[in-house]
């Protein structure tokens, strides 16, 4: 069966074609060590390099399309190759950036934000765990989304009791 649920095809095999380089974030998935901590990276230097993505009017969308796509991709993937395989990393992407919404694309702030999503994303804690068992690609992309909001919310309390870092909300 196909990834529309007809026949397999020209335009199924097309459809996973997609499905694996949206979800492996064009590749970065199928790299053999850390694939995830590497997509997460990808994401923040994109964050941090490309001023236009550190607008909300941009970053937003780029999140909600990178759920909805990683959603789709993820439960393509996962049929081919196993429960949450560890070449789907767009989830770390859409994670990553929701651990940088509407923060100040400094470095400091950009390097604990990289940590503290890779920290909630590895450990997850309590209901980041328990969204990794929705079934097919919402399980793979709820966890970090979860983690990414949580990585957020700490380091805005990091910034409030820290004065060296810097205090600068967008919202």
């Amino acid at each position: 069966m196909s990834v529309s649920g007809t026949p397999k095809g020209g335009a199924d095999r097309m459809a996973r074609g997609l499905a694996k380089t949206v979800g492996s974030a064009f590749g970065i998935g199928y790299l053999p060590f850390a694939p995830g901590t590497f997509a997460s990276l990808a994401a923040a230097l994109v964050y941090f390099f490309v001023p236009v993505t550190q607008h909300l009017q941009l970053l937003l969308p780029l999140i909600a399309l990178s759920i909805a796509l990683g959603v789709w991709s993820g439960g393509v993937m996962e049929g081919e190759y196993g429960q949450d395989p560890s070449s789907v990393v767009i989830d770390e992407v859409a994670g990553q950036w929701l651990a940088l919404l509407a923060l100040p694309a400094n470095p400091l702030v950009v390097a604990l934000s990289f940590v503290l999503f890779r920290v909630f994303d590895i450990l997850k804690p309590g209901p980041v765990d328990r969204a990794q068992r929705l079934p097919g690609g919402w399980g793979i992309m709820a966890d970090d989304v979860l983690a990414g909001i949580f990585a957020n919310l700490s380091l805005r309390a990091l910034m409030l009791l820290l004065p060296l870092l810097p205090y600068g909300f967008s919202l």
